[in-house]
């Protein structure tokens, strides 16, 4: 079947435009992107195209953009499949306008050896309806101690390494990964943190953690997590992403390992950008995250690193949890947010608030995460794969997290009004979601 997008808002992040237009999809490929008021009946006649063998798609002047490529997704297999499972993490997904979700390999056991990979690799492939791309652990067992076999996981299909929210706590045991993985090419996703000062933190350091008598975490603990990798980077030239970059403190670090030629690139996640650290109020777990929600001013810097392209990409954190570990006291209860549904209504919070325009954040959410891992998805343009995502900015709605697709329903935004509805999602040019 031949697609034909038509009377779309184009959201081009590569561009950097949004404007008005129509869109030709031919075998699960972008085939032609056209301008606004493209006649059907001609575009056929000129291109010899059979009519009979079109879906022609009226949009409605909704947009048109990128499907989103989400790093750091966890599913919850091997392990805790009570949480998330493959099917209902990809049925999320396409819910929530994500094409390629990047997952995390903090399971139970942990994705360290080729065998479990290629376990949950044909999980992946039978159930979920979006692409799904594995990492892999950087240490056996996310340990810290022993590097894992960094090239039989990229024969086996890990696009990345991680260990996720376990920093690598000895220098030479992460030094050494980070010189093997350079050998390999591969790319290393590093959480930036000093352990020992954040270990058992709940919450930024600060006034209102003081008031509630949470245990917290200077936003400093970052920056020295940040500037440790920065210079092992220096050292050893390996390919590196931080996951999550949250306080004003380390911006400056971040740019000046950029400036100096290093193969840096960064996220923050939508958590960071849209709450800060007084929505926790009443000790409200399901606001808990890692790392703890931070200042408004940390998150106005943020996503103003975003705006200027310090801050390379956006991702949900997807982090399923069941309500007996978020029904705890606040410091007992397990952080984490589910997000895959509402990463694109959260940030058209940004975008309603004048903080990020579109291009801007697809740029971070589909774009950037796409180069980051050498994919050809992400953008608009002919011969870049049909992966889309048509949605209304604009729909408002109250959040009802049982709703949510997810097994898990740990979302800090339940019960809020929120603006911004995926109406369709299309998987090289398949659709995989349509909204009622």
């Amino acid at each position: 079947m031949i697609l034909l997008f038509i009377n779309a808002r184009l959201i081009d992040p590569e561009a950097g435009t949004d404007s008005l237009g129509a869109l030709l999809v031919q075998d699960g490929t972008i085939a032609e992107v056209l301008p606004a008021g493209t006649e059907p009946g001609q575009l056929f006649r000129a291109r010899n195209i059979d009519a009979g063998s079109v879906e022609i798609i009226d949009c409605a002047g909704k947009c048109l953009a990128p499907g989103i490529v989400d790093i750091g997704v966890k599913v919850c297999e091997p392990g805790e499949r009570h949480k998330e499972s493959y099917k209902t993490a990809g049925l999320a997904a396409a819910a929530g306008g994500v094409t390629t979700i990047v997952t995390r390999p903090d399971t139970a056991p942990a994705i360290d050896s080729p065998e479990t990979l290629e376990f949950v690799t044909r999980r992946a492939q039978a159930d979920a309806p979006v692409h799904v791309l594995p990492m892999a652990a950087l240490t056996k067992g996310r340990e810290g101690r022993e590097m894992t076999e960094i090239g039989f996981l990229m024969d086996a299909g890990a696009v990345a390494f991680s260990d996720c929210d376990h920093v690598v706590s000895n220098t030479k045991v992460f030094s050494r990964a980070l010189t093997y993985a350079r050998s390999c090419g591969a790319l290393v996703i590093a959480h930036p943190q000093e352990p020992l000062l954040s270990a058992g933190a709940a919450a930024t350091s600060g006034k209102f953690a003081a008031l509630r008598g949470l245990p917290a975490v200077s936003p400093m603990a970052e920056r020295m997590g940040l500037d440790r990798d920065i210079a092992l980077l220096e050292m050893t030239g390996a390919k590196y992403h931080a996951d999550q970059i949250t306080t004003a403190r380390a911006l400056p670090a971040l740019e000046r390992a950029k400036a100096n030629g290093l193969d840096i690139t960064a996220g923050t996640s939508i958590h960071h950008l849209t709450l800060n650290e007084l929505d926790v109020a009443d000790y409200r777990t399901f606001f808990k995250v890692k790392p703890p929600l931070r200042s408004e001013d940390d998150r106005l810097a943020v996503a103003e690193a975003v705006r200027s392209g310090l801050i390379d990409t956006i991702s949900s954190m997807h982090t399923p949890q069941d309500e007996e570990s978020k029904r705890l006291p606040f410091e007992e209860a397990a952080a984490g947010a589910v997000a895959l549904e509402t990463l694109l209504p959260a940030a058209m919070r940004l975008y309603h608030a004048e903080l990020l325009d579109l291009p801007t954040l697809f740029r971070a959410m589909s774009l950037n995460p796409a180069k980051r891992l050498g994919l050809a998805s992400g953008r608009l343009s002919a011969g870049a794969p049909a992966d889309l995502v048509l949605f209304d900015p604009d729909m408002p709605f109250v959040m009802d997290r049982f709703q949510l697709k997810s097994k898990s329903q740990n979302t800090p935004y339940d019960g809020q009004r929120m603006q911004g509805r995926v109406l369709a999602t299309y998987v090289t040019g398949t659709p995989v979601y349509r909204r009622d």
